[in-house]
């Protein structure tokens, strides 16, 4: 009785996965491409089938509509997906698991990594805690973090920004947006959009434990009617006022009552960035174009890999990046991402001086300076999300 199958193009371009495999169905696993895989689970004989195993790197991206396809027959028979990714954009991983594939692992692939993510496809529902609370909202939002690797590269610009253009792009739509400002300690949301900062939010944060939908929603300013904002606290707090546990439920909570959620964290890594990094569709980390950021960079990289974390879930995003003509700039932009192993998947320009004014007007630039050239891209950037989840929301429709 076959119990799990591989969906590769060649599982031999995935030697690792052959052997974990062995390690954990023996003989009773198979080997299929995707077209076989669809004509496999017209058969009786895929009715004892517990798992389907699809391992993908960057050239299955033209095969997509298959492997979605695939994926949404699989769901409908209750089978566990699980993603081997190799390569594989963030954006793309994200349509696959909104499509309804369980979960992903990394090839090449960590010790014990497979094992671990069957173990969590096999066990029992958790308890609900917070989505069972009364008046909690039913929505699993997207979440977007956004880490900067050296100061002044423009992450809460970032944030607010895309919040901002998101939020105008949800048109007569139910779809909203939220700000989470967590950095305790010099978060400037506030400011750029001209917001007081008030004590009740180091009273909610302080006793996340006995948070309900009310208490949240009622810490946070409403810019628009689509865009709401937790704002860093009124006092320079210790990074370590929140764990891991707190950070968990205030991120549940903002996801559970809105369709995108942004997370400005702080420069300095903490022992809550692997939680936000977790929870993650993208982790939006800016650079500038100079050495402390490429240092920063390859600390972070080697950081993340010491500990197991998912490096696909990382999107670099350069800013003040050279312009077209700027020849010299873009050849030392592709020296720096290959010497660092990385692809730049964002390139944002100089906003000049108008992105500062903005800043100090507490403003969006959108309403500020409607031309900016910074502007531009990131309307182009928040187009691309809203688009993929709108497409995302619809493809899931019938699963959840």
């Amino acid at each position: 009785m076959v119990r799990a199958c591989t969906v590769s193009r060649d599982v031999q371009n995935f030697d690792l996965l052959i052997e974990d495999m062995e390690a954990e169905f023996g003989e009773a696993w198979g080997d299929l491409n995707v077209v076989q895989a669809m004509r496999y689970l017209e058969q009786p004989a895929a009715e004892a089938l517990e798992l389907l195993a699809i391992a993908l790197d960057d050239e299955d991206e033209q095969n997509l509509p298959q492997i979605k396809a695939l994926i949404h027959r699989a769901c409908e028979m209750e089978i566990h997906v699980l993603l081997i990714a190799e390569a594989l954009s963030p954006i793309l991983l994200h349509q696959l698991l909104r499509l309804g594939a369980d979960d992903f692992v990394p090839y090449p692939l960590p010790e014990g990594a497979l094992h671990d993510a069957i173990e969590r496809l096999q066990a029992p529902p958790a308890p609900a805690q917070i989505d069972a609370a009364p008046g909690s909202g039913g929505k699993q939002g997207s979440l977007f973090a956004m880490q900067a690797l050296a100061g002044g590269v423009g992450a809460t610009t970032l944030s607010v920004n895309l919040a901002w253009e998101l939020s105008k792009l949800a048109g007569d739509s139910e779809l909203n947006v939220c700000i989470l400002d967590l950095d305790l300690q010099s978060g400037s949301v506030s400011t750029y959009l001209d917001l007081p900062r008030t004590e009740r939010v180091y009273e909610l944060l302080s006793n996340t434990a006995g948070m309900d939908r009310d208490a949240f929603m009622q810490t946070l300013h409403k810019v628009n009617d689509r865009l709401s904002i937790l704002t860093a606290p009124s006092d320079m707090l210790p990074l370590d006022l929140l764990g891991p546990e707190e950070i968990e439920r205030v991120i549940t909570m903002a996801r559970r009552n809105f369709d995108f959620v942004i997370v400005d964290m702080p420069r300095t890594v903490v022992q809550w960035s692997e939680t936000v990094m977790s929870a993650s569709t993208i982790y939006f980390t800016l650079m500038d174009l100079d050495m402390r950021s490429a240092q920063n960079a390859l600390r972070l990289i080697r950081a993340l890999k010491s500990d197991d974390l998912p490096l696909e879930k990382l999107r670099f995003v350069l800013s003040r990046a050279p312009k077209f003509t700027d020849l010299s700039g873009k050849a030392r932009a592709k020296r720096m991402a290959e010497s660092l192993g990385i692809s730049i998947g964002v390139f944002l320009p100089d906003g000049g001086t108008q992105v500062r004014e903005a800043n100090d007007h507490g403003l969006p630039l959108a309403e500020f300076a409607a031309k900016n050239p910074l502007l531009k891209e990131i309307r182009k950037l928040a187009e691309s999300l809203h688009q993929i989840e709108a497409a995302s929301a619809t493809a899931s429709g019938g699963r959840d």
